[in-house]
């Protein structure tokens, strides 16, 4: 699949995966900056895309930075309408600052296929093994 990219900061990066059969490709901010402790920021990236019809791009924290150090992504569901610059939401969930510098990996975007969805009313759902069993039901 070739995904349209439109550079709106001369900085910005073409999204890249670091190695065969990588799910996301990486997200590179084009700005340095700086996150306090509990902060949250909307990074603009400098491009644009064109998501296909039927897909959607869901954006993913980048690992390393979640689990060492305790910046996480949110609201990452680009629909394939949208035509404006990318961003990623980011917050600080550690004790420490985290600086950042330009061309810094911030997130990771994978494109999925989504299902055309229709909804239909009814008076009751098919049983099922787990039934209404949710949140730690299963154990740990």
């Amino acid at each position: 699949m070739k995904l349209k990219f439109k550079k709106l900061h001369p900085d910005a990066i073409v999204p890249k995966g670091n190695y065969q059969g990588d799910a996301g490709v990486d997200l590179f901010t084009v700005e340095e900056f700086e996150l306090e402790p509990g902060e949250r920021k909307t990074v603009p990236l400098g491009f644009a895309l064109e998501i296909p019809e039927g897909h959607v791009g869901l954006i993913w924290d980048k690992s390393g930075l979640s689990h060492k150090y305790g910046v996480k992504t949110f609201g990452g569901v680009i629909d394939a309408g949208y035509r404006g610059e990318m961003h990623v939401g980011i917050m600080n969930l550690s004790n420490k600052f985290f600086s950042f510098q330009k061309g810094h990996k911030i997130a990771q975007l994978l494109i999925q296929k989504v299902e055309k969805l229709e909804f239909e009313e009814v008076d009751e759902l098919s049983e099922s093994d787990r039934g209404m069993k949710g949140f730690g039901s299963s154990g740990r």
